[in-house]
């Protein structure tokens, strides 16, 4: 697709956090390669500050839950644009984009293959294709550049002295099946603590209780979890040496901010192509268990009753991965 005949284009993609940031790298390329492009992105508003200071942006048109289809597709039919770039694809992003322009592409997700894995463990993903490459092949003869994503925090939004030896804690996930148990988080805390180092908890608002419960276990712990306020968690991310996570949003914030990260896979695996993006990294996952994987975005308990995938994985090997990245 030539982008040089058009002037003005919106990408779409709702949510949710890792997702929207996972749509950097295809922005920035589009901007480097088109300057004179204006680029518009419709997110929903609890989104909005993942892309708020990115400079390749020209607006964001912030998605309200009590926003009627109608409101929003006037708001898109006003904005006359030359192509739409619809990286939800799903039925409302469709009706909302429905005979704007002839020029729409849009995400083609991997539906079968995804079940097939899920449900019938058959892997038909010749090879793994990460998420930003994926958005950018919905494109034809479009390429991604060759940096990882993007987040523009301030330094105002830091809270707390930067020193040299903070390591991040990230213990909440949506999906139980992509949590590592808590008291492993407690056990690898305390021995980064007898190394001197200093633990951050970092976490949203469906995070708090569990940040609390770990920090308060955890000797000279910082417990960072807040409001949803991503801007100010991201700032204090970027004074950690390596922030240890489960495979969710902050997984990508972190590496969105430049900082390496130890990430440990339950119930998902990287075939979906939600896996590290550039950057520094380390995945730990039980490749042996052929119950995996039993979802694409986690559950709520585990099919089996027994969570090995996350149980396996013990402190020790997360300790020594995060010595060998701080080396």
């Amino acid at each position: 697709m030539n982008f040089s005949k058009f002037n003005k284009i919106l990408i779409i993609r709702f949510s949710s956090l890792g997702d929207v940031l996972l749509t950097t790298p295809l922005i920035r390329t589009l901007k480097s390669l088109y300057p004179h492009l204006e680029i518009n992105f419709l997110v929903r508003e609890e989104f909005k500050s993942t892309l708020s200071n990115n400079p390749h942006i020209n607006k964001i048109i912030a998605l309200k839950r009590d926003y009627s289809n109608k409101q929003i597709r006037n708001e898109i039919i006003k904005g006359n644009y030359n192509c739409i770039i619809d990286l939800q694809n799903n039925l409302r992003s469709r009706r909302l984009t429905k005979n704007i322009t002839q020029n729409i592409v849009r995400y083609k997700k991997p539906y079968l293959n995804r079940i097939l894995l899920v449900k019938f463990k058959i892997n038909r993903f010749k090879e793994i294709i990460p998420i930003p490459v994926r958005y950018a092949n919905s494109i034809p003869g479009f390429r991604l550049d060759d940096k990882g994503l993007e987040l523009y925090t301030d330094a105002n939004n830091s809270i707390f002295i930067k020193k040299d030896n903070y390591i991040g804690l990230c213990p909440g996930s949506k999906h139980i099946t992509k949590m590592w148990p808590k008291e492993y988080f407690v056990e690898l805390g305390n021995e980064l603590s007898k190394l001197n180092y200093n633990i951050v908890l970092f976490g949203g608002r469906d995070d708090i209780e569990v940040c609390k419960e770990i920090s308060s276990q955890i000797d000279g712990s910082v417990n960072l979890a807040n409001n949803n306020d991503l801007l100010e968690l991201a700032a204090n991310m970027k004074l950690c040496k390596v922030v240890i996570c489960n495979d969710s949003g902050l997984m990508h914030t972190a590496l969105a901010v430049d900082i390496p990260i130890v990430s440990i896979f339950g119930s998902t695996v990287k075939e979906f192509g939600f896996f590290p993006y550039k950057g520094e990294s380390k995945v730990l996952e039980n490749n042996s268990l052929t119950c995996r994987p039993c979802s694409h975005i986690g559950l709520d308990k585990c099919p089996k009753g027994h969570l090995n995938c996350m149980k396996s994985i013990k402190p020790a090997l997360v300790l020594e991965q995060i010595l060998k990245l701080i080396k």
